[in-house]
């Protein structure tokens, strides 16, 4: 009898365990995040023109907030995304000049997922770092299948990217593929998770569309066209309709193989629309759609940072298509896994954002609802940058649930979502205490600033590569189209030497892949119907330079000069003793003419 009742005990206790390790089991999580997409770019959002099946069913079939944040724009958005905190508080408040960098103290979600025994990876766009120790594998993730910068065509990329047929960075190695880069991406992920076994996976699916170029196979821009649609915008919606199917397959992937139940899958957007609405990016929209939002990609206005969420998570009873209108952000995610899934963290963060898992479940009552939060916009293209750092009442907004304070005007957005009527006037203590409010968000996100240079660790990263997109200079020098056209800027690079010594300084006007000699023109064939014309990297005029030599300067002294020899040279290189700390370099290009100019490749290892 005794026996018996032992094994009552230990049979309970045994069940006890698995329900409580059933209760505690970790899901899978895949987190896309489209580029440039705005919330009105889906048919779910009331687009008349343009459609979303896939995404639509994943909104119907899980779990929707209609009034979700990010950053107007690309590297803000993803650096808050992957902290939890104000990007300009973790160091990346623009998309280039070295401010698209987090801080390196800085914990991310996959740092907390691989702390926590996920296996961890990221397909598609990273564009918080090309470089040590700013890589995605230096920041928690496992596997990166990425392309470099920004997006296709970006200097920091590998030359000729088009979105068809590229070159990619498989953890950081050069590998050519077939097929369209949205496609690319999504067969990835089902790779990467077909190579799971017993470790739960965490993926970050960041893709490039439907950013410019607007490049895509004319079977799914044709449609739009039909239609009457502008050339841009029916490739923009072409652009999607290629992640719409994709997001599709893969869900269809997880179900054959008996992983969607325990799959959280989250789609986002990264900021306002780029092609899908006309009119000025902070005025009313004159064309398109925009979900009746004023303002596109960078404003402040609500159609630069309002995107769409969806949530779908069957055994997390986050399912049926329910909506919730509370003031969310890209910011909550992290603090929500960690509360959702009972994580730890490597080590203590303090968080911006919040728990959301209470509104997602609908345990929050809208009407309990008393939150702030804060977006602005560094983006400054047009103007001089100077060394890039943070501006004060530049493009920011104040939102405090259903009011919103844009650049010291006030909009009531459940009587004007438009944001037509500044009621300013009419409510100044409400002005006052949001006014007061970002005055002291800005004094607490704004004290740490500080640069965050690459850093020379041979032990990481035994050859480093730099491009004039993260130059600091009064002008930003962004894509390949600015290295065709030979534009006559100045900038200088800031590098951390952590590995004191002798190093090899290799500057050229080309990167190594294009093959070129400095004073070598570059030609581009339009051979494919899937790229757009009307892109600017197709439209500049190739320029030829007629450079003699090359002077090498070290913190703002000129150190050598060389002489490039032939018009096919296609690199000067100079060695140089660089101890630890800080330093800046640049290679000026010296045309026949006396024309100074600073090359726009940069190439650093230790000499042999």
């Amino acid at each position: 009898m005794r026996i018996i009742t032992l094994l009552y005990l230990l049979l309970n206790l045994l069940l006890i365990t698995f329900a409580v390790s059933a209760q505690n089991a970790q899901p899978n999580v895949i987190v896309i995040v489209s580029n440039d997409q705005g919330y009105g770019d889906f048919s779910i959002h009331g687009n008349p023109i343009l459609k979303t099946p896939n995404l639509d069913k994943l909104a119907n079939e899980g779990v929707r907030l209609t009034d979700f944040h990010v950053d107007p724009t690309c590297s803000p958005t993803r650096a808050a995304l992957m902290t939890g905190r104000y990007s300009a508080r973790v160091g990346a408040w623009l998309t280039f000049a070295g401010r698209n960098h987090m801080y390196k103290e800085e914990v991310t979600m996959a740092d907390v997922f691989k702390h926590n025994g996920y296996r961890t990876a990221i397909f598609g766009k990273w564009h918080l770092g090309d470089n040590y120790p700013f890589r995605p594998t230096d920041r928690g993730f496992d596997k990166s299948f990425i392309h470099a910068g920004g997006v296709a065509g970006e200097i920091p990329d590998y030359w000729q990217n088009d979105y068809f047929d590229d070159t990619y960075f498989d953890n950081g190695k050069p590998t050519k593929v077939s097929g369209y880069s949205t496609d690319i991406w999504f067969e990835q992920a089902k790779n990467f998770i077909n190579e799971q076994q017993s470790k739960p996976f965490f993926i970050y699916l960041a893709t490039n569309t439907p950013h410019g170029p607007f490049n895509v196979p004319n079977e799914f821009a044709e449609p739009y066209r039909k239609l009457g649609v502008p050339e841009t915008r029916a490739r923009f919606y072409g652009m999607i309709n290629t992640i719409d199917n994709n997001v599709g397959k893969l869900r269809r992937f997880l179900e054959k193989n008996k992983l969607a139940d325990d799959t959280l899958i989250i789609y986002l957007t990264d900021n306002g629309t780029t092609a899908g609405a006309d009119g000025p990016n902070n005025g009313q929209i004159t064309g398109g759609y925009n979900a009746d939002m004023r303002g596109r990609k960078t404003s402040p206005f609500e159609g630069g940072h309002r995107a769409a969420s969806f949530w779908h998570w069957p055994n997390g009873g986050l399912t049926g298509g329910k909506q919730y209108h509370h003031l969310t952000a890209h910011l909550d995610l992290l603090p929500t896994f960690v509360d959702m899934f009972n994580m730890q963290l490597p080590k203590p963060i303090n968080f911006d954002g919040s728990s959301i898992k209470t509104i997602l479940t609908g345990e929050f009552p809208l009407e309990q609802q008393n939150r702030t939060l804060v977006v602005h916009n560094q983006a400054r293209f047009g103007s001089s940058l100077g060394d890039g750092s943070l501006v004060k009442y530049r493009d920011y907004a104040v939102m405090h649930n259903h009011w919103r304070l844009v650049d010291k005007q006030l909009f009531d957005l459940s009587n004007d979502p438009s944001q037509k009527n500044n009621l300013a006037k009419q409510h100044p203590d409400l002005m006052n205490q949001l006014s007061a409010y970002y005055e002291n968000w800005w004094q607490d996100i704004s004290q740490n600033e500080r640069l965050s240079p690459t850093v020379l660790d041979t032990q990481h990263q035994p050859e480093v590569f730099l491009t004039a997109q993260a130059w600091k200079g009064d002008k930003a020098t962004y894509d390949q189209s600015h290295v065709i056209a030979g534009v006559p800027n100045r900038g200088i690079w800031h590098v951390q030497v952590k590995t004191p010594g002798r190093y090899k300084i290799t500057f050229a006007r080309w990167p190594r892949e294009a093959n070129l000699g400095f004073n070598e023109g570059y030609v581009r064939a339009m051979n494919n119907p899937g790229l757009d014309p009307n892109f600017t990297l197709y439209q500049y005029k190739p320029k030829t330079l007629n450079i003699k030599s090359v002077f090498f300067k070290l913190n703002d002294k000129t150190i050598a000069k060389a002489n490039v020899s032939h018009d096919k040279q296609t690199e000067v290189s100079f060695e140089f003793d660089l101890s630890t700390g800080l330093h800046t370099l640049e290679g000026v290009m010296q045309t026949n003419s006396g024309q100074l100019i600073s090359a726009y490749y940069l190439y650093i290892k230790p000499s042999n």
